[in-house]
């Protein structure tokens, strides 16, 4: 992904909509009868990944801009390597109702989010109320598990180091919505399909 101040709409993109991608890395299989994975076992998963040196490692980093590799989720989940350079960012999205994770392989994220559960649809704009706010800082080897109406940012605040994370997604994401802040207005500013990534 090309490097755009954190500011710019632009920089808001998905992790397979431009980059360094490349095919599937293997990581714990599921049979193809098993039930839908739980948010524990998502994040055991990445937690796996992000703590294998040999997989991280493989990942291509890039100054400018993020890099990523699809990896194989367990029970059918979405999953993906992603490296940050530093000042990258994501800008404001959801998941389009699935729920997930995700794991600080190496260097530092910090994860700006909402405290309460959203509508998903019928509204353009909302205005947020006092206190809602969160902020998590994940180093190396700390991650989250978030539920199907999370909103959040994650940005590598760094100015020198890059940091690669782990994420994990069911149902494979059916779309994203991408959202712009200003103060406490948060306004969708368009959606993004499967097709596009």
């Amino acid at each position: 992904m090309s490097a755009v101040p954190a500011s710019s709409p632009a920089s808001v993109v998905s992790p397979a909509v431009s980059g360094a991608a490349s095919g599937p890395v293997s990581g714990p299989a599921a049979s193809d009868t098993q039930a839908a994975p739980t948010a524990a076992e998502l994040l055991a998963f990445a937690r796996s990944v992000a703590a294998d040196p040999d997989v991280v490692g493989e990942l291509p980093l890039d100054a400018e801009g993020r890099t990523w590799r699809r990896l194989e989720g367990p029970g059918g989940a979405e999953a993906w390597l992603i490296g940050w350079p530093p000042g990258a960012e994501t800008g404001w999205h959801d998941h389009g109702g699935s729920y997930g994770v995700f794991v600080t392989a190496a260097g530092e994220l910090t994860e700006h989010s909402l405290a309460v559960p959203l509508p998903t649809e019928g509204w353009r704009s909302l205005e947020l109320a006092e206190g809602v706010d969160r902020r998590r800082v994940l180093p190396e080897g700390k991650g989250r598990a978030f539920g199907r109406e999370h909103v959040h940012q994650v940005v590598n605040a760094s100015g020198t180091t890059h940091a690669v994370s782990v994420h994990a997604y069911y149902p494979p994401l059916p779309l994203m919505r991408r959202y712009s802040r200003k103060d406490s207005t948060l306004r969708l500013e368009y959606v993004e399909r499967p097709e596009a990534w």
